[in-house]
């Protein structure tokens, strides 16, 4: 896990959303879950990135992919910078579809 390639990935507002979502609530998700005006390719593409930059784990469960935030690795790894880039943006990019 590298600074420069997590604060990449939190660089874009769709997946600061996503990433807002599941600090919210740690239950993990399916990645169809997440209410965001985008393709699903360009989905795919973010999860990804989030994924590569270990921000967020993905497993796979049947036919689901279920997301969860990797919060501990993170504090551990850059204490506070998760906390501090969650408050310094304000508009939340998603909501949740249940």
């Amino acid at each position: 896990m590298q600074i420069a390639d997590v604060l990449h990935a939190l660089s874009d507002p769709q997946r600061l959303g996503i990433v807002r979502s599941l600090a919210e609530d740690p239950t993990p998700r399916r990645c169809g879950s997440f209410d965001l005006p985008i393709t699903k390719s360009t989905l795919t593409h973010h999860f990804r990135v989030l994924r590569e930059a270990g921000v967020i784990d993905q497993r796979e469960v049947g036919t689901a992919r279920l997301n969860s935030l990797r919060r501990k690795d993170l504090d551990e790894r850059f204490p506070g910078l998760l906390d501090a880039v969650l408050a310094g943006s304000s508009n939340p990019a998603v909501t949740a579809s249940v």
